[in-house]
């Protein structure tokens, strides 16, 4: 699995995993929890996973739909 992208924004996880589902692109959400640890401040962020294979079709989703993805 590929790093899609990383972000401190739960909504942008949340849109990322809906528009890739929608193109029907398996996601993973991965550090979802880690707001136990740190105090649910925001601080750590979130990394959205996909297969290699995926990987160039997740990106252009994503980039059409304004969000950024990690290179």
């Amino acid at each position: 699995m590929k790093e899609l992208l990383r972000t401190n924004d739960p909504t942008v996880v949340a849109f990322a995993t809906a528009l890739l589902q929608g193109e029907d692109i398996d996601c993973f959400a991965m550090d979802v929890h880690m707001s136990v640890l740190e105090g649910s401040i925001g601080v750590l962020p979130r990394r959205m996973m996909v297969h290699d294979r995926d990987l160039f079709r997740a990106r252009a989703v994503l980039r059409d739909n304004g969000i950024p993805t990690t290179e």
